[in-house]
C-alpha cells in the first residue's frame, strides 16, 4: 500500500482480503455496503443506496453477519418496487477504506471493518428511522432471518 493509495485501491485491496477471508460471516458484505453508502452520489442507482443502507442498519444494529446480510438483500429484491428514497448526507464518516486497509490483516482489520460500516452508518442518521421501518415491514426484522 503506497502513501498515495485511493479510496478504490483501498477498497480492492480489502474486497481481495475480504472474499479471500475464511470466516463463514462473509464480512465483504460489510465493506461492499460501506463503500457504497460512503460514496453514493446523485448518479447513484436508489436500489444501491437503500440495499447498502439496509445492510449497515442489519450488521450495526441487529448485529447481523455478512451472510445474513445477503440473505436480507435476497429477500429485499422481491419488494425493490416499495424502496424508500434517501437525502445524501454532507458527512459520510471520517472512517474511510484507506483507513481500515492500514490496519493489520486479521483480528485488527476486522474489527476496524466493523468500525468503518459503524462510522458510515452513523453518519447517515438522518435516515435510520425510515430503514427501521421499511425493514420492519420488508423483513419483520422482529424475527432472525
Amino acid at each position: 500500500m503506497g502513501p498515495r493509495q485511493s479510496e478504490r485501491e483501498a477498497y480492492d485491496e480489502l474486497s481481495f482480503y475480504t472474499l479471500a477471508h475464511s470466516d463463514s460471516a462473509f464480512i465483504h458484505q460489510h465493506i461492499v455496503d460501506a463503500f457504497i453508502a460512503q460514496h453514493a452520489d446523485a448518479e447513484t442507482k436508489p436500489i444501491s443506496i437503500a440495499f447498502a443502507l439496509a445492510g449497515l442498519y442489519l450488521h450495526c444494529e441487529r448485529n447481523y453477519t455478512g451472510r445474513e446480510v445477503q440473505k436480507a438483500h435476497m429477500r429485499l429484491t422481491k419488494a425493490k418496487a416499495r424502496l424508500p428514497a434517501f437525502d445524501l448526507p454532507n458527512d459520510r464518516g471520517a472512517i474511510t477504506a484507506i483507513d481500515v486497509a492500514k490496519s493489520q490483516p486479521g483480528a485488527e482489520r476486522d474489527a476496524a471493518i466493523h468500525d468503518w460500516a459503524a462510522c458510515v452508518w452513523k453518519a447517515w442518521s438522518a435516515g435510520h428511522p425510515r430503514v427501521a421501518e421499511w425493514l420492519k415491514v420488508e423483513l419483520q426484522t422482529g424475527q432472525r432471518l
